[in-house]
């Protein structure tokens, strides 16, 4: 006699294949995400953020000025 078809298995092994891919891609885009935040490549709006932040002194001080 043949084997009944548990439908509910497999349907589970789909789902499962389905999150395990899911998760790969998200895996290899955090990965290329971090890549690029570590070769100093960064998107265009936060490139000027960061200079915005850097400009900023304390004090009304110039950088490179005689104290």
């Amino acid at each position: 006699m043949a084997f009944k078809v548990n439908y509910a298995f497999q349907k589970a092994e789909r789902d499962r294949a389905k999150q395990a891919k899911k998760e790969a891609k998200r895996r290899e885009k955090e990965g290329q995400d971090q890549q690029d935040g570590a070769s100093g490549t960064a998107p265009a709006g936060a490139a000027h953020a960061s200079d915005a932040a850097l400009d900023i002194k304390t004090d009304g001080e110039e950088e490179g000025s005689p104290s």
